[in-house]
């Protein structure tokens, strides 16, 4: 038997919690990477070993990498800087591309690392017209992405896909698109608008799709990867499309909650958010509406990851069963 160390950063992140608590149950040994002072340590499982440090800081990487002799490791990198604007943030470089290769010369110095998963995102792929599947693809280019985050994340995987070919890095990638299911602490972008569709505060949706995934077939899929993911591939790790109607719809049979009156067509919603970004600038307030939210509900949502379901295993549950586990553990948690 292999004497196996799973390092993973990210582990605070409603993902990466996750692929502990899962790693937990399969009865595997973690180290986890967090930030100093990160008040979501208290929800890291408490048999998991935590080393704090800076992925920008290589000195705090090499404690994270150091193990002891005749123990081999297996690092799934889900520590990412999130946003959802999409103007050019270098802090959001600085993490997502220039942490991520941090990590990867770790992987390269430190011989008993076995494998990198590293965690990137749907958003890193180019979108295709409407009316085709979005598949996996082995080139990455940030300026065929929109956004500043997805051309992070396209960055930081070409800088993956670049160690294997040239540098002999045994490392894979997976795609999450959208995440969502209970356990969401730090109450993410996609949690805030399920409490704010429950406690009836959104009179008006829009209309348009989404692509979200329970975040425990997320994780599955991450430890799938590191079990099986085959050296230089990546794993799309989506879902059906699901629009805001749709999903409006199963939170009120869940929740008993009110839907939106009416959904705007998305034309008319990209001219309100043009006028409220506008308003806002003058002001110096966050809009309540804005362009790229709506470019996210227009775009092509619909991704192939028959891939993943193919090589890695990878299940997805109904939408209805993540939205009544959601439910359920936001009542418990006095979230609605």
């Amino acid at each position: 038997m292999k004497n196996i160390l799973y390092l993973v950063t990210g582990a605070t992140g409603f993902l990466g919690s996750t692929v502990c608590n899962q790693l937990l149950e399969r009865k595997e040994k973690i180290r986890a990477f967090a930030m100093p002072h990160d008040k979501a340590i208290k929800f890291v499982p408490s048999q998991v070993e935590i080393c704090e440090g800076d992925l920008c800081d290589p000195e705090s990487l090499e404690k994270f990498f150091t193990v002891p002799e005749g123990i081999e490791t297996i690092v799934i990198h889900c520590a990412s800087m999130v946003t959802v604007n999409p103007d050019f943030n270098q802090k959001l470089i600085d993490i997502n591309v220039g942490g991520t290769k941090n990590i990867i010369n770790k992987c390269l110095e430190h011989k008993e690392c076995q494998k990198l998963v590293y965690v990137s995102s749907t958003g890193a792929i180019p979108e295709l017209p409407k009316g085709n599947k979005i598949k996996e693809v082995n080139q990455f280019d940030a300026d065929k992405v929109v956004g500043c985050y997805s051309q992070s994340k396209a960055l930081a995987t070409q800088a993956v896909l670049d160690a294997v070919r040239e540098r002999n890095l045994n490392a894979c990638v997976v795609h999450p698109s959208g995440i969502l299911g209970p356990g969401d602490h730090a109450i993410s972008e996609t949690t805030g608008t399920i409490i704010e569709i429950i406690k009836g505060e959104m009179p008006v949706g829009m209309k348009g799709s989404f692509n979200l995934c329970d975040v425990r077939d997320l994780a599955y899929g991450c430890i799938m990867a590191a079990e099986k993911g085959k050296k230089g591939e990546c794993y799309i790790l989506g879902n059906g499309e699901v629009t805001l109607k749709e999903l409006c719809g199963i939170l009120s049979k869940e929740s008993g909650c009110k839907q939106p009156m009416f959904y705007l067509p998305l034309g008319l919603a990209k001219l309100m958010a043009k006028m409220m970004e506008k308003q806002a600038k003058k002001k110096g307030t966050k809009p309540l509406l804005t362009t790229f939210s709506v470019y996210n509900l227009e775009r092509n949502n619909a991704f192939d990851y028959s891939k993943a379901k193919r090589e890695l295993g990878y299940t997805t549950r109904s939408y209805a069963e993540t939205l009544h586990d959601e439910v359920k553990w936001l009542k418990a948690e006095g979230k609605i």
